[in-house]
Formats: structure tokens, sequence, C-alpha cells
């Protein structure tokens, strides 16, 4: 296996990487789980879709997309968390009394629909495991 990084920071590196990506065909792809290519999840999604390019992504909300699987925690988990925490410390809290989450819940979601658009079969472990499937 080779790993191959596809770099962009906005939008004119994302086309470039796009294209980069579909004249280079890779076997699979895996999105970052970075919120600003989140930003361009419609673009990502459609890209590799027509590309016929296997990929993960890091979140459910890329599903909107047409993703075909996606792997990571629940942001709007995370952002509540997250919140909890700001509320704290508005209310006086020290923030290094504060204990330290970690993310402890990962959703697996594949979509069926993409699977079958590209031809794939998907293990049934993989669905097993799965905490969504779209059919």
């Amino acid at each position: 296996m080779r790993l191959e990084i596809f770099d962009a920071r906005d939008s004119s590196e994302m086309d470039k990487a796009l294209r980069a990506i579909r004249h280079r065909a890779p076997d699979a792809l895996l999105v970052a789980s970075d919120l600003g290519l989140l930003t361009q999840g419609e673009k990502i999604a459609s890209a590799v879709r027509k590309a016929r390019i296997p990929t993960v992504f890091p979140w459910r909300e890329y599903h909107q997309y047409g993703a075909l699987m996606s792997y990571g925690p629940n942001l709007k988990d995370t952002t509540h968390r997250a919140a909890s925490y700001v509320v704290k410390i508005l209310n006086g809290a020290r923030p290094a009394d504060l204990p330290v989450e970690e993310i402890s819940k990962y959703d697996l979601v594949v979509d069926l629909r993409v699977a079958q658009e590209l031809n794939l079969k998907v293990p049934q472990e993989i669905l097993f495991r799965a905490d969504e499937v779209i059919r």
C-alpha cells in the first residue's frame, strides 16, 4: 500500500487537489478530519463519486452530500460537550480544575446506495458493526 497526501487549505487548492485525485485515481481515499474540509463537503463528495473512488469521511455530516462511508466522533455531541465546558468557565470554574474528557464514541455510517452506485459489496462484518446503514 502506498500513502499519498492531497493537501488543500482553500477553495483553489481544493480544486487542484481534486484534479490530482481524479488524475492519479487512487484505489481508495480517506478524508482528514478538518472542519475546513467539511465546508467543501459537497464538492469533495461529488468529485470522488464521479471519479468512482471509494472514500471514507470523518463525520456523518458528509452523508448529506452522498458519502459512501463515515467513521468518526459525533460532531453534535462533541460540540454540546464543549459548550458545557464554556458554561462552567463562564460561571467561574477554573479551566485547570475541569477534567479532560476523551471522545469515546465513534459513529460508523455506511450508505449502501452509494456502494451500489460504485459497484462495491460492503462486507457483512462492516454492516453489522455500523451504527447506521442507509438503504
